[in-house]
């Protein structure tokens, strides 16, 4: 099924991207989700993106992924980049990167191909999940004796503004899945996602949570932790504890008495703004998006702006209203 998204050109572009494995079933145990983490980061680099967070889960995953408008690749940085994806080459393919080098020092018409092909795999979110996609389908079929589809369709995406409240927000509804899944209390204690790698030390991770809190002001790695924590546990941000009112009892003020709740507990809650509202920031930001969302799908009106609702979310809008069941 063909997905469309809207892509920003000409400025930097924060995305959360989602891919789901096929019927939803649970496939992936912890050696799974440690090859997908892997993945993601070595993709990453290789396409010159940056992963701000992400978290694996037993049949999804979730990143959330800035991409650098307008990188400019010299050829020796392009021949580093080849050689992540291929950390451990045979000697077929250490031949070929010598090969490779050897090209693009000529710089023939072939070489000049070469080099645009390889580009053309980087600087852009689609290219990205569709490499982290297929490298751990080959990887994943070849150690389960299966062949056939993984992944459930294309990846779905949420273009989001890349800075402030949105992004700090957004950031935090992806490291909070494993304590909505009811396996830990603590993003923390789950390796398999951002602000966990951030805490142990994963420098990556950590530069990933600074550029996302740097508009708050933190500059370092501690005060973007603090931040961070304090936004997903609010007011109970020094205890690891959930808050006192249940996801059951959540629910029903939203959904029964058309009531508010405080953010920190909203992000315990399946949110589907977050996944499916295709464009979210301030008002200001997504009304800059309606008219490229109306010409991307042929629409004879431009696409309302859609304040978000269940809770204090601070001007937080999306193009996809979704009326029903945008809380679970």
């Amino acid at each position: 099924m063909k997905i469309r998204r809207t892509k920003v050109h000409g400025r930097d572009a924060v995305y959360h991207c989602m891919s789901r494995v096929v019927n939803g079933e649970r496939l992936f145990q912890d050696r799974e989700k440690e090859m997908l983490r892997k993945m993601i980061w070595q993709v990453a680099d290789f396409c010159g993106v940056e992963v701000l967070t992400y978290c694996v889960m037993s049949n999804h995953f979730h990143v959330l992924l800035r991409v650098p408008d307008g990188q400019r690749v010299d050829d020796a940085e392009l021949m580093r980049r080849y050689r992540v994806l291929y950390p451990k080459p045979t000697k077929y393919q250490a031949g070929s990167v010598k090969v490779l080098t050897s090209q693009l020092e000529a710089d023939s018409e072939e070489a000049q191909q070469l080099r645009a092909k390889l580009l053309a795999r980087m600087g852009d979110v689609s290219e990205y999940m569709k490499a982290v996609k297929q490298r751990f389908s080959v990887w994943f079929n070849r150690n389960h004796k299966r062949y056939g589809t993984l992944w459930a369709d294309r990846f779905k995406s949420v273009l989001v503004e890349g800075h402030g409240n949105p992004l700090q927000t957004m950031a935090a509804y992806i490291d909070l899945n494993p304590v909505r899944a009811g396996i830990v209390e603590d993003p923390k204690d789950y390796r398999f996602c951002g602000y966990a790698e951030a805490v142990v030390g994963v420098k990556a991770a950590q530069a990933g949570l600074v550029h996302v809190w740097s508009d708050h002001g933190a500059k370092q790695v501690q005060s973007a932790l603090q931040a961070h924590r304090l936004l997903i546990f609010g007011k109970h941000a020094a205890g690891a504890g959930l808050s006192d009112m249940t996801r059951e009892r959540a629910l029903k003020v939203l959904d029964e008495e058309d009531g508010q709740l405080p953010k920190s507990v909203m992000l315990r809650c399946r949110v589907r703004y977050f996944t499916d509202g295709a464009i979210l920031g301030s008002a200001e930001f997504v009304h800059g998006f309606t008219g490229a969302w109306q010409r991307e799908r042929g629409r004879k009106y431009p696409p309302k702006v859609n304040p978000m609702r269940g809770s204090d979310w601070g001007d937080l809008a999306v193009i996809q209203g979704l009326r029903r069941q945008v809380f679970g």
